[in-house]
């Protein structure tokens, strides 16, 4: 191969590398939120799930079939267990090595809500 093809070929594997979009990390753990609940977080055929496992309303799911979109996930039919179960918000959820932010907004963005809960590792 000459040395232009092989110039030419590693720039456009450069550039394809540059022009891939960012995505969400793999959030999968246990967490634990302020108030002392024990929450899974599991992804499933490409969509986000967390449920409360111990705590305040075991078994209630937080996140339900959340999408990834870019650096994070988000959807609309996230709930909050303090709220009635007919309720769901438009939610985004993101995370680090060490914590998750799970945000859920109402009324287009007019009420949002936010928590960071922190991963557990054994």
């Amino acid at each position: 191969m000459g040395k232009i093809l092989r110039f030419a070929l590693c720039a456009s594997l450069v550039a394809a590398g540059m022009a891939t979009p960012a995505m969400a990390g793999d959030p999968s753990g246990n967490y634990k939120r302020k108030n002392g609940d024990l929450v899974r977080v599991w992804v499933t055929d490409g969509k986000l799930y967390c449920r409360i496992m111990e705590g305040s309303k075991p078994n209630f799911e937080m996140c339900h079939g959340m999408t990834e979109s870019g650096e994070a996930w988000t959807g609309k039919k996230m709930k909050h267990p303090g709220m009635p179960g007919f309720m769901t918000f438009n939610g985004t959820v993101t995370n680090d090595a060490t914590s998750l932010k799970i945000k859920g907004c109402a009324m287009g963005k007019s009420m949002c809500d936010s928590e960071v809960w922190q991963k557990i590792v054994k």
